[in-house]
């Protein structure tokens, strides 16, 4: 992207904004390098966590995250920044599916999007994991009881990972009505 993409504005807000927003109604790890830590206002409920190495890839930020709950019973949302669309709202339902299951996440057509959450189980098996981008691989473990959330809106698959997707983030944005906030 040619420059730090978290940063990037979305609708007014950067897509790391958006995200915490998102997250607000919950207690919340950030894990973020180490530039963008100092860009995070401090909340009642966040808990910022530098990832030095992020070029280990998502497992790594997961297992720092996962470090950084104390409660080992406790289900862990993950939320990527660069979904700008996932909302509040979005993640409750998605939390609220999981019940007793293992994992749980919104799907359309058959497609899996964002955000994922884990229970207990999965969790006991980051800090193992390998390293790597295998947030896939662990939500599709065949040992978890997987639980879907099916939607219609393409919120939790709009992943900024290009110019081309950061355009089609913004021309959405500016069809949303302006008063809704980021993130909820």
């Amino acid at each position: 992207m040619g420059t730090q993409k978290l940063l990037l504005p979305v609708d007014g807000a950067s897509l790391l904004e958006r995200a915490l927003h998102a997250a607000a109604g919950y207690e919340t790890v950030a894990v973020l390098a180490p530039s963008l830590a100092a860009r995070v206002a401090p909340r009642p409920g966040l808990t910022v966590t530098i990832n030095a190495e992020p070029e280990r890839g998502m497992t790594r930020s997961l297992a720092l995250a996962d470090a950084a709950v104390a409660d080992r019973e406790a289900a862990l949302a993950v939320l990527l920044a660069d979904t700008p669309f996932v909302t509040g709202g979005l993640l409750a339902t998605v939390a609220a599916a999981l019940g007793d299951a293992d994992v749980a996440f919104p799907v359309r057509a058959g497609r899996p999007g964002h955000p994922v959450v884990f229970g207990p189980r999965p969790r006991a098996e980051l800090a193992g994991w390998p390293e790597g981008d295998s947030l896939r691989t662990l939500r599709d473990d065949p040992r978890w009881r997987r639980v879907t959330v099916h939607v219609d809106d393409d919120a939790p698959f709009l992943d900024v990972d290009s110019p081309a997707d950061l355009e089609l983030a913004r021309e959405r944005g500016a069809l949303e009505p302006r008063a809704r906030s980021p993130g909820s």
